[in-house]
């Protein structure tokens, strides 16, 4: 089935959807993007997605030509346009369209891009079964480099661990910072929870600042448990009584193995089931209604 794109204030056939080779988005990933998922006709989060990206577009000096507003009625447009209740959004705005030398001066306007579809990251089993994971060679960029809190679309640092961890014939990798800390994952945030508390990286880590992320705490600490965002090791993960991940593609899904050991039983975690329970029914029941009746 065709889908129809938003493409520059236009919604055009996805076989229509073109962008020139020299936008800089398609050169040199100079550009961001946001994930966004819709579940039962309202968009989840939609405003904290909006926030970001224009954090985002910010640091990288990059000018979106559309007000906060504009993107949030482009993205539901684009639903629309679909005829979706239950969707994933990618919003891309690239640099533009300029020459084959780096500055961005060269790029007047930025290109704009909104894709709803749909998105499978995980089996539906590994949801009640667990992920074996691997932690893999390659390091998460620092903040003094390309700082992990851009949603930048140069994603090749996660693209290389992605592939060690095909190699490893894993799911999902682990990515260290340069200090050996766990950092996150390929496409998600990770959690591990020992007792009656629950441990994530902090923002300085080496981390996106996940908006599902975020959702985790709030649901954590409405269970009771205590949270502490702070640094920890493969080691750490290792002895916990239980790991999980969460991501907008991949939601919260738990963690039973990591580099061969079991986590805690080997089996999902009492605290992660109901975790996952609760995360699911506030995605089904909040967020931007995309129809009105």
């Amino acid at each position: 089935m065709s889908r129809n794109i938003y493409l520059d204030g236009e919604i055009v056939p996805e076989d229509e959807a073109m962008i020139s080779v020299f936008d800089h988005g398609f050169l040199y990933g100079d550009g961001i993007f946001e994930g966004i998922r819709a579940y039962s006709g309202r968009v989840f989060m939609l405003d904290d997605h909006i926030k970001r990206l224009y954090e985002s577009a910010k640091t990288i000096m990059l000018d979106i030509p559309l007000s906060p507003e504009e993107m949030e009625e482009a993205i539901l447009e684009t639903i629309r346009a679909n005829e979706l209740r239950d969707a994933y959004i990618r919003v891309v705005v690239s640099r533009g369209v300029g020459d084959l030398g780096l500055d961005p001066r060269k790029c007047p306007k930025a290109t704009v891009v909104i894709i709803a579809s749909a998105i499978q990251l995980y089996d539906e089993e590994l949801y009640e079964t667990g992920l074996k994971l691997v932690t893999v060679p390659t390091r998460r960029n620092g903040p003094e480099m390309v700082n992990p809190r851009i949603k930048s679309l140069n994603y090749l640092n996660n693209i290389m661990a992605r592939i060690e961890a095909n190699l490893a014939e894993a799911p999902e990798a682990i990515i260290l910072n340069s200090d050996g800390y766990v950092a996150e994952c390929t496409g998600d945030n990770i959690f591990i929870i020992e007792g009656n508390t629950l441990y994530t990286p902090p923002k300085y880590a080496g981390i996106l600042k996940g908006t599902k992320r975020e959702v985790v705490l709030e649901i954590a600490e409405e269970m009771g448990l205590e949270v502490k965002e702070e640094l920890f090791t493969r080691h750490d993960i290792f002895i916990a009584d239980e790991c999980f991940l969460s991501g907008t593609a991949a939601e919260v899904i738990p963690v039973v193995e990591v580099d061969g050991r079991a986590i805690g039983d080997g089996k999902v975690g009492s605290k992660t089931t109901k975790l996952i329970a609760r995360f699911r029914e506030i995605a089904n029941t909040t967020g931007k209604e995309i129809y009105q009746d």
